[in-house]
């Protein structure tokens, strides 16, 4: 049997409707980021994207998520992450409260036995909810609803696929990517307490999992290996620079923001870049480009005070760190 066509992606602007906890926005796509998504998926391996904080790395994989119709699941990585926490979880405390509970009401052993099974504590991690959809809903109720389930989109059933986002894997020790690859590698994973692996389903579409990174810490040198990569970066000359951020700023803003406004942030931000630089500090960037414009917007709707305003505030926004001297 041949293998699934790769889906295509429009090179065009995609609004994104509010999901979970994921604000409403939008996304304009471009023809590396969509020819490195469909790379991805053609060679089944991992996305690893590459680039500052606020480039747009973690809604890349969310505008993928929304443009083929998948289910979307975000896991976000913190120092304490381990490779099992994106597999299952145990309510550990929670039975621990159940079983002095029930030692107060002198239940049965029988009782005991039943209420204190650990798969009535277990609930599915989001590899786990990309990899067999029905079996972690299974799970989820026979936890009585322990953990978090992913909202799917209108209509979307399985044989839709999935979009797993694992966001600042580099916030974690070298364990989890290692871990993360032998699972991936494998399409599969044992959970204590069952009787099978959870796997992968056959005849699905393969999940996409995009990973992503802000260089804090070194990835092992095997992960890197296994990932394809995206590296997401501003251009290196001003006036590029200044019209990249002018267009980002105008999908967001459009006519509410003064068009002096949208150039002069943006040389700011340039100057105060080259500034943190010559010191060897972290520059400010795309995402303190746009908090800037939400400044100017919010607080001078009438756009005829903002290029006044924007000489104000902008230090705010730009200049994360003390003066030199």
């Amino acid at each position: 049997m041949s293998p699934a066509p790769i889906p295509e992606i429009p090179l065009r602007d995609l609004p994104l409707p509010p999901r979970g906890s994921w604000p409403a926005s939008i996304h304009r796509f471009d023809e590396a980021s969509v020819l490195a998504l469909r790379s991805a998926l053609a060679a089944q391996r991992p996305l690893l994207v590459r680039g500052e904080p606020g480039s747009g790395k973690s809604q890349l994989a969310r505008a993928a998520a929304e443009a083929w119709g998948r289910l979307f699941v975000a896991e976000v990585v913190h120092a304490r992450s381990e490779s099992q926490d994106l597999q299952w979880h145990v309510d550990a405390l929670g039975r621990l409260g159940d079983a002095q509970a029930m030692g107060a009401r002198s239940c049965g052993a029988d009782e005991v036995r039943r209420r204190l099974d650990q798969r009535n504590y277990l609930s599915p991690g989001a590899l786990w909810w990309v990899f067999d959809w029905s079996s972690a809903a299974a799970q989820y109720v026979r936890s009585g609803g322990r953990g978090a389930r992913p909202s799917p989109p209108a209509g979307w059933t399985p044989d839709k696929g999935a979009v797993l986002l694992i966001d600042e894997i580099d916030k974690a020790e070298a364990d989890l990517p290692n871990g993360l690859l032998e699972t991936l590698g494998n399409g599969a994973f044992a959970v204590p307490w069952l009787d099978r692996p959870v796997c992968a389903e056959a005849g699905r579409p393969t999940p996409l999992v995009v990973i992503t990174t802000n260089e804090e810490r070194e990835l092992p040198a095997a992960f890197l290996r296994r990932c394809l990569v995206l590296n997401l970066s501003l251009p290196a000359g001003e006036d590029a620079f200044v019209a990249a951020l002018r267009e980002r700023g105008k999908l967001h803003f459009g006519a509410r923001c003064h068009p002096d406004v949208y150039d002069e942030a943006a040389r700011q931000l340039w100057r105060d870049r080259q500034a943190a630089a010559s010191q060897g500090l972290p520059g400010p960037g795309q995402a303190e480009y746009l908090d800037l414009l939400r400044v100017v917007c919010g607080l001078a709707p009438e756009i005829g005070r903002q290029p006044e305003l924007l000489a104000k505030v902008g230090d705010f926004a730009l200049k994360k760190h003390p003066p030199a001297g």
